[in-house]
């Protein structure tokens, strides 16, 4: 898919972060302001992760799968 511009790798590591802030989050280890930020921002990683698509890698054309790359030079 040409909209993917996150790697395997990226994807992952996206989606382990993001668990494991809304994990800390939700389940009261970290409490006050700073879980309820926890608790929200966990799902920008958990989709970003998801989807394989990165707004901010869009807007400075930077992108972590490599493959996707070659491919479309090649064709």
């Amino acid at each position: 898919m040409s909209f993917i511009n996150e790697a395997n790798w990226d994807r992952i590591l996206r989606v382990v972060v993001g668990l494991v802030l809304l994990y800390l989050g939700w389940s009261g280890v970290v409490s006050g302001t700073l879980g309820t930020i926890f608790k929200f921002l966990g799902f920008v990683p958990l989709l970003t992760g998801i989807v394989g698509w990165c707004p901010l890698y869009a807007l400075f054309g930077f992108r972590t799968n490599k493959s996707e790359r070659t491919e479309e030079a090649t064709s």
